[in-house]
């Protein structure tokens, strides 16, 4: 990612904080400063301003879990623990040979938290994200079950924390995941900002590594089959009164409501004095998605390029992903240099100042 028209500078400070803010199935198009036009994005499109934004940026995969594995590890898919979504607790979790951008940040002296969904690493396995270099986790474990906004729990550091939705039996599945709430009341999308938040208020002090991993906007998927409506948020905020199918709606809030949790993290940096010392990077999973109900071709949400999630066209894999870091990085500036999400690794270590491992398939 270090180049001519990179996000980091010869002048930048000494290990700086880094944020990795990822969203889940958010489609090159579906950002106003990538050419969105229906939902509203003001805080992303600001920072892109402020900013450098990538033009010719690559997930992991097409897919979740494998796109996660690949920004983990700086192993390209070919190389990667994670392969593919897949229900087998084995295939879907890294084991202790693997190394993770965590790990190289924490013997750098950085502490080093996750909020939000993991998916690379199951309950009761050696991949947990406190055995793969986080400090500091709150959120879901597993994909699926990563699906549904209203849970009945989620995970903090090893222990299971009983949160207030009633979730229908008769949705979760064999696994015991998943699944429709019945009684709404914790949406965890902002209970995952909310952890990061605190994150960032109680490590300012000390070189920070924060991954951000959102599960907005990906559907309920479970929720989309037995209701036919996946688009799982509290309110559809400004969009209540648009002439839109409710999934339509539910997509742009969900977006929206994203936007304001992104712009929650920057304001934050800003109150504590430490915005000048921290590499803030958003981007996405993989493509745009129609599940759940909601039509992406209303919203043009993979923009000029072909495809969506899971195909292996530039619309299932090209991302939007943008740098942001004052007095750092060039403001306004648009790169057209290729990389991928594997780059984070090498982009990590130099930045730390601490050697890469060898073998990777990464480049700073």
């Amino acid at each position: 990612m270090v180049s001519d028209q990179s996000p980091v500078s010869a002048a930048a400070p000494e290990k700086p904080n880094i944020v990795f803010i990822l969203a889940d199935d958010l489609g090159y198009g579906d950002l106003g400063c990538y050419g969105q036009k229906k939902i509203k994005t003001p805080r992303i499109d600001q920072m892109a301003a402020d900013g450098m934004k990538f033009s010719q940026m690559y997930a992991g995969s097409t897919v979740c879990a494998p796109s996660r594995c690949v920004l983990m590890t700086g192993l390209h898919m070919g190389h990667c623990r994670v392969r593919g979504n897949t229900r087998v607790k084995e295939n879907q979790s890294l084991k202790p040979e693997d190394v993770t951008v965590a790990e190289i940040l924490k013997q750098a002296g950085y502490t080093t938290a996750l909020t939000g969904k993991w998916g690379v690493g199951e309950a009761g396995t050696q991949g947990v994200p406190n055995l793969q270099g986080f400090d500091y986790f709150y959120g879901y474990l597993n994909q699926h079950n990563a699906h549904n906004y209203y849970p009945g729990f989620l995970w903090k550091n090893g222990k299971k924390v009983k949160l207030n939705n009633v979730v229908d039996p008769a949705t979760i599945n064999s696994d015991g995941l998943g699944g429709v709430a019945t009684k709404k009341v914790d949406y965890s999308h902002d209970l995952v900002m909310q952890e990061a938040l605190q994150f960032i208020d109680r490590s300012a002090q000390d070189p920070f590594f924060l991954y951000v991993a959102l599960t907005i906007p990906h559907a309920n998927n479970e929720a989309g089959r037995k209701v036919g409506d996946g688009q799982e948020v509290p309110d559809y905020g400004i969009y209540e009164n648009k002439d839109w199918k409710k999934q339509n709606k539910g997509q742009a809030a969900m977006i929206t409501r994203m936007d304001t949790g992104v712009g929650q993290i920057l304001d934050k940096l800003k109150a504590l004095k430490i915005d000048k010392k921290t590499l803030v990077i958003f981007s996405s999973d993989n493509g745009h998605h129609r599940e759940g109900g909601n039509d992406p071709e209303f919203f043009d949400a993979n923009g000029p390029i072909r495809g969506m999630k899971r195909d292996l066209y530039e619309g299932g894999i090209r991302v939007p992903f943008i740098a942001y870091w004052p007095g750092t990085t060039p403001a306004d500036t648009v790169s057209p240099n290729i990389g991928y999400f594997g780059d984070l690794m090498a982009t990590a270590a130099d930045l730390a100042d601490v050697p890469c491992p060898p073998g990777l398939d990464s480049v700073s």
